[in-house]
């Protein structure tokens, strides 16, 4: 998060939305390692993680759409020809992304502490 919150504080809002996308893929991949799930694809991490964190009430819906979202704009940001990142695109990607990995955080610890 540190990297996105720099990013953007220096006017860098391609690398914030890059940065904040993949803290949240990050803390996504590290709660289905506790489902032993993975894909080597972002697309099969997003599908896993609304089937076994989401859907099972781990997390609110809204964490599958921050995610969503995320990937959406880094996707256009890094591989779009001529996007241009808004300010305010990017800072409500990073308020998700801390969202997102703050209460991530917070549900591992919990599937660490008791595990089914």
């Amino acid at each position: 998060m540190k990297e996105s919150e720099d990013a953007f504080a220096h006017g860098h809002l391609g690398n914030s939305v890059n940065r904040s996308y993949y803290a949240m893929f990050t803390a996504a991949r590290a709660l289905l390692a506790l489902k032993e799930k993975d894909s080597s694809k972002h697309s099969g991490v997003i599908a896993l993680f609304n089937q076994y964190i989401v859907k099972v009430g781990l997390l609110p819906r809204e964490f599958s759409k921050f995610l969503r979202d995320a990937k959406r704009l880094r996707e256009n940001s890094d591989y779009g020809d001529f996007v241009e990142i808004t300010k305010e695109d990017a800072q409500v990607q990073l308020e998700d992304a801390k969202k997102f990995v703050e209460e991530a955080g917070k549900t591992l610890q919990k599937m660490i502490e008791n595990p089914q």
